[in-house]
């Protein structure tokens, strides 16, 4: 019971901290999320090149 209430404390307290992020600074929270993008990209073409290699 107190671990839930732990885990969905700590799943506020993250959603709200992502919240004060974005509105105290759009500009470094659009700039985090766009390499975070690039970073999932380059991951998945990564992972693509490896399995065309494999069946090549």
């Amino acid at each position: 019971m107190i671990a839930v209430n732990a885990k969905k404390l700590a799943g506020l307290v993250g959603i709200a901290l992502v919240l004060f992020f974005v509105i105290a600074q759009p500009g470094q929270a659009a700039g985090l999320v766009g390499n975070v993008v690039d970073f999932l990209r380059n991951s998945a073409e990564s992972v693509i090149t490896f399995v065309s290699s494999i069946f090549n």
